[in-house]
């Protein structure tokens, strides 16, 4: 894991064995955070970076996924018809790209336009240390709402504006993603990496981590969780317990497993 710091405070990279944030007081009196969430070490190091800046974490992604799919760069060529009526066509690359791998449950007929390569889908997430619980929640918006442990970002349960996600379901990759407008991005379970387990997904907005369908360390499915699928309790970074988010465990078209449905329970920050 890359990491670095601004604002002078002593720089510790934390190990997957800490708990929690180390905390110090910088000459304004103000607290200042020195050490990462342990949670971070779970992020793939090549796509995304995590800097301690006073008590805040600044995280950067490349936007690019560390897993394969049929969106990477190919020797085939793939068109759509937009709702303009336009047809948008994609490729074909001189060579298939090493993390490429053939369509399975889509089609090269239903796959969005344009292939990961093909985006610049940097992004920067400034969130608090330590995140609290807004007095109300908030709803999601259209476009990044977290960053994934991969490198990609995740989105809520919408296709875009009052459109459903079921309008969209059929150019998901096997991991539930897909380009477009910005980025390749995650709407639902990401099974390359969480597959009905208590993996790390990545960071909300908020500031709150997300985890996979099940309880940590128990491995049962949480039963005491709010509207947005949020609770505190143990987790495998942090055994004493805080505030994070699960994906639903609520079936969505029979099949799918929405990764965040709800509203944020926090205080909602930029993905820019």
């Amino acid at each position: 894991m890359l990491v670095g710091l601004t604002s002078g405070a002593l720089l510790t990279s934390c190990g997957s064995d800490d708990e929690g944030s180390a905390t110090t007081t910088d000459d304004d009196g103000g607290v200042a955070t020195t050490e990462l969430h342990p949670a971070f070490a779970d992020f793939d190091s090549n796509n995304v970076t995590a800097m301690v800046s006073g008590s805040s974490f600044v995280i950067e992604t490349n936007g690019l996924p560390n897993h394969t799919s049929p969106y990477w760069s190919n020797t085939n060529t793939r068109s759509l018809t937009g709702p303009d009526g336009n047809v948008i066509v994609t490729g074909p690359a001189a060579a298939d790209h090493i993390l490429y791998v053939d369509p399975t449950v889509t089609s090269e007929a239903e796959m969005a336009p344009g292939n990961i390569d093909d985006f610049n889908g940097s992004y920067t997430l400034t969130v608090p240390a330590s995140p609290a619980l807004a007095s109300n929640s908030s709803a999601t918006g259209l476009g990044a709402i977290g960053i994934a442990v991969s490198g990609s970002v995740i989105y809520n349960d919408e296709e875009g504006p009052n459109v459903p996600l079921d309008n969209a379901v059929g150019s998901l990759d096997y991991t539930a993603a897909h380009t477009g407008p910005q980025s390749y991005h995650y709407h639902l379970e990401p099974k390359a990496f969480s597959d009905d387990d208590d993996a790390l997904i990545g960071i909300i907005s908020d500031g709150f981590f997300i985890y996979g369908r099940k309880d940590y360390p128990s491995g049962n499915y949480p039963t005491d969780l709010d509207a947005s699928g949020g609770h505190f309790g143990a987790t495998p970074h942090n055994a004493d317990g805080e505030y994070h988010y699960h994906i639903q465990n609520e079936l969505y078209l029979s099949q799918y497993y929405i990764i965040f449905p709800g509203d944020y329970q926090g205080t909602a920050n930029n993905i820019q």
